[in-house]
């Protein structure tokens, strides 16, 4: 599926097909999340558990930094 990107006022946005919407599970006014992967970009419907969860791995995260940077080499 290809998107064309569109102007709206000074930002560049970008229009989901009906389609797209019912796949994600998202509707008119919900927010969705944006995750950076090896092979792009991958969006999940954003809701208060999922919160939750990037809440509590970014919290591990910044805890164990120094031990996942040494693991990491």
């Amino acid at each position: 599926m290809i998107i064309k990107l569109t102007s709206i006022g000074n930002s560049t946005g970008l229009l989901l097909p009906k389609k797209a919407l019912e796949r994600l599970g998202v509707k008119t006014g919900d927010s969705i999340y944006l995750a950076g992967t090896p092979d792009g970009y991958e969006m999940v419907p954003c809701d208060a558990e999922f919160r939750r969860q990037i809440k509590i791995a970014r919290n591990g995260m910044h805890r164990y930094r120094n031990a996942l940077r040494e693991l990491a080499k």
